[in-house]
């Protein structure tokens, strides 16, 4: 069982998170969070390296977390609305990767948001930017 870094009180991850195995190690820093994974043999195409699905679902985890954190206060849910990922170099089996999103503009109903995916020698692996539709929780 995977355990946030990042504890927030009475926050369940979410199970695409837990499936990942992504971790919050950071977000000390409002509009910016950061997270990390190992490749698992279960994220691999047939060419062996990680598949890109699953380093858009990081990325995506990662902004959805970031344009959250610039709610101030305000309970809500966030959505991609579109994400844009560039691929630069294979992710492969066992290697740590940390993402990094960081809001680029907070808004009342559309934040903008961008991410970066390093490996263990700092290597970006992957990035992308993507625009969230935020909206008001009913609790």
């Amino acid at each position: 069982m995977h355990r946030y870094a990042c504890p927030v009180p009475l926050q369940i991850p979410p199970n695409c998170d837990l499936t990942l195995g992504l971790v919050c190690v950071d977000k000390s820093v409002t509009g910016t969070t950061v997270w990390r994974m190992r490749v698992d043999e279960r994220f691999l195409n047939p060419a062996g390296i990680m598949q890109g699905g699953f380093l858009s679902a990081v990325l995506d985890s990662a902004m959805g977390a970031s344009a959250v954190s610039v709610s101030e206060g305000r309970k809500v849910s966030v959505a991609n609305t579109e994400m844009k990922v560039s691929f630069l170099r294979p992710a492969r089996v066992g290697e740590v990767l940390t993402c990094t999103a960081t809001v680029l503009k907070a808004g009342g109903v559309i934040t903008f948001v961008e991410a970066k995916i390093v490996n263990e020698d700092e290597k970006v692996v992957a990035t992308a930017s993507s625009s969230y539709l935020i909206r008001e929780r009913a609790e």
